[in-house]
């Protein structure tokens, strides 16, 4: 079938189906080949372990090729393709996974229809603009990207092109519901209304001083390393063989956002949901007077100020009450606020959870998926402000529609970063 013909098949097929989709389990076997979702994979570390194996037991999806710049793991990915289909279809083994070292190969495939990405933040947003124009759907890891000027040129190839496009955020899922439940009870109004929110993560990213090792066999160092600036290899930022770890690399700025984007991507993302804020964000960043690494401020144009500090998860003070949520916890001050009953006119988060099938249930029915791609650029901003924040060590004001700080700048140079060639957006 062409793309075109093929997606309208897809489309018709949700439509038809009665009821909501769910996860399949390897038991129910796989759908028709005409109705399985094609997957590529780009990185495999040890997050995109996990999400390989889930969308390898999802009865409408097929997972045809995976892509690394790391030979085992490339392989170790590949079997993990081939030998779960082949117990699936019950047979003693099965051919049908290519992999790649260059994901523009991957890319280049017209058999595919969606894309995975788990490459380490500085390679998020030019795989995700070239898959767009690829005419491929997008399932890109938090947080979103790098820079602020690389998450909205990735949100606008997505619309251009029409894709799919969902962030990892899957707190907007998972995790019992927890979340769920503290946005649906603080946009309901059951704190009053919010004052402050504080948000526990990590400190902002250092540069990499990390000393030159001899790079393994069969890792493309100079392709892992990409567009950032030309650096020796280390293992701490890109791990020998296959890792059962969150690598490192999350630490330093030329890769990444230190651990005030790495789960500061999924917090904030949650505050900003709580706070009506998906599409736009604070306006004023004050950081702390000292050197300190906690501590920072975002003021938004009603007056909610957001601190960077505190226990891990999102904490909201209201007129009523009080209330915090983590991964495994949720508690409430008066603790009445948690029995709450909402009514169907209330207001309802968008059903979710399982974030990998929302996705899915996207991609057939053309609409925008829990975590659009907007939304996981709008958290990542968040972010990148308070690291710039901390990096210039002064009062900062921003404007979430023009997406630039206001006169100055020294700080709208930090919204971008200069890329190696040969690559760029």
């Amino acid at each position: 079938m062409s793309r075109i013909t093929r997606r309208q098949f897809l489309g018709t097929t949700a439509v038809a189906a009665a009821g909501p989709m769910i996860l399949a389990s390897p038991s129910r076997g796989l759908a028709a080949p005409s109705e399985r979702i094609r997957l590529g994979f780009i990185g495999i570390g040890i997050q995109s372990r996990g999400h390989l194996r889930r969308f390898v037991g999802t009865s409408d999806t097929q997972v045809i090729a995976v892509c690394d710049v790391v030979i085992e793991r490339r392989e170790d990915s590949k079997r993990i393709v081939e030998e779960g289909y082949a117990k699936q279809k019950q047979m003693a083994s099965y051919k049908g996974c290519a992999a790649y070292v260059d994901f523009r190969e991957l890319l280049a495939r017209d058999d595919i229809d969606a894309v995975v990405i788990g490459t380490p933040d500085h390679w998020h947003a030019i795989p995700s603009v070239m898959a767009c124009r690829a005419g491929k759907d997008v399932y890109c890891e938090k947080p979103l990207s790098l820079t602020i000027s690389e998450g909205r040129a990735m949100v606008e190839a997505a619309r251009k092109h029409d894709r799919v496009f969902q962030t990892g955020s899957q707190q907007r899922s998972e995790f019992g519901g927890l979340f769920r439940r503290a946005v649906e009870l603080i946009r309901n109004g059951y704190l009053g209304e919010i004052k402050t929110v504080s948000v526990g993560v990590g400190g902002p990213a250092v540069t990499c001083d990390l000393p030159t090792e001899e790079c393994p066999t069969g890792t493309d160092w100079n392709f892992w390393n990409g567009p950032s600036a030309e650096r020796g290899y280390n293992q701490i930022l890109c791990p020998k063989g296959i890792h059962n770890h969150f690598p490192a690399f999350r630490q330093y700025r030329e890769f990444a956002g230190g651990g005030l984007a790495d789960m500061g991507a999924h917090h904030f993302d949650i505050a900003q949901w709580a706070l009506g804020m998906d599409n736009s964000g604070p306006v004023k960043i004050e950081p702390p007077e000292d050197k300190a690494t906690t501590g920072l401020k975002f003021t938004y144009a009603n007056g909610v100020v957001m601190t960077h500090g505190g226990p891990s998860g999102c904490r909201f003070v209201g007129t009523k009450g009080t209330l915090y949520v983590d991964r495994g916890k949720i508690e409430a001050d008066p603790a009445s606020i948690l029995e709450a009953k909402l009514g169907e006119n209330a207001f309802h988060v968008e059903p979710s959870d399982n974030h990998h099938r929302n996705w899915i249930d996207a991609i057939r029915s053309r609409k925008k998926p829990i975590c659009d791609v907007e939304i996981g650029h709008r958290s990542a901003t968040v972010c990148e402000l308070g690291q710039i924040g901390y990096d210039l060590r002064r009062p900062l004001n921003w404007d979430p529609v023009k997406e630039r700080f206001v006169n100055d700048d020294e700080a709208n140079k930090l919204l971008s970063r200069p890329m190696r060639d040969p690559w760029k957006l």
